[in-house]
């Protein structure tokens, strides 16, 4: 990708809406889509990297209740040509082809690589990568596996949107963040995944979200590890204007 001038590219994660309860999730979802309508000036593309729901399952002719405004402004800035792209999260696993029939984005249920100019990226959710978590990779297999798909398919949807929402609560195994806290960058999986990537091929910025904290870290004197934070706590995201890649934070 070559970043056109005065273009940017943004990026955000981890927006859990529907958490904790729907007039919370709805003032930081007008926050979020306040975001977007302010990025579409200047943005070249926009990656979203997991987590935008709190619970998200597509049935064949069923979405989950809400989140009109964003998803509507999703479509919208699709729409004006605006390239968006989503990698799918721990807990929203369960995407089919809603987003890219109704609202014309991109998904990817795996990192990719990107080469925007002359800079390399490595992006992704985060989730299962590196050393450790090993409850979380054991239940995100059995969560993906085609035939638990199929048979919670078979649960009404009133059942199995309420049932996913609790379990996405309740149990810190299926959200993978058990500790929100910094770890030291020693006991960071997302970096030192990061770093054993870097001994095969280089990459200028690993950039991913799951950890719901916003940390820069840098690996080599020529690369970075980026978390992208979250719009729970911390309302943050990364811009690159084809030079650098920083983390900033949104307030309006």
């Amino acid at each position: 990708m070559e970043l056109p001038k005065n273009k940017k590219i943004y990026f955000a994660s981890d927006n859990h809406l529907g958490l904790p309860n729907a007039d919370a999730s709805r003032e930081r979802e007008k926050h979020f889509v306040s975001w977007l309508e302010n990025v579409r000036k200047d943005a070249a593309a926009i990656y979203l990297l997991g987590d935008l729901f709190d619970f998200w399952f597509e049935y064949k002719t069923v979405v989950p209740k809400g989140f009109v405004r964003v998803l509507g402004k999703l479509a919208e800035l699709s729409d004006t040509g605006i390239p968006i792209t989503f990698f799918v999260g721990n807990h929203d696993l369960w995407m089919r082809d809603y987003f890219q029939k109704e609202l014309g984005v991109t998904v990817h249920h795996h990192p990719i690589t990107l080469t925007i100019g002359t800079a390399r990226f490595l992006i992704g959710h985060g989730d299962g990568l590196g050393p450790g978590d090993k409850g979380y990779k054991r239940m995100k297999k059995l969560f993906t596996n085609p035939l638990s798909k199929w048979l919670f398919r078979w649960l009404h949807p009133d059942w199995g949107v309420r049932l996913g929402q609790y379990l996405s609560q309740k149990n810190k195994l299926i959200s993978g963040e058990e500790d929100v806290q910094f770890l030291g960058e020693d006991k960071e999986w997302l970096v030192t995944y990061s770093k054993r990537k870097l001994q095969k091929e280089h990459f200028d910025y690993f950039v991913f979200g799951h950890r719901h904290l916003p940390l820069e870290i840098k690996l080599t004197e020529k690369s970075k590890y980026i978390n992208l934070g979250d719009w729970i706590t911390h309302n943050t995201y990364a811009e690159f204007d084809g030079k650098q890649l920083v983390l900033k934070t949104w307030k309006k």
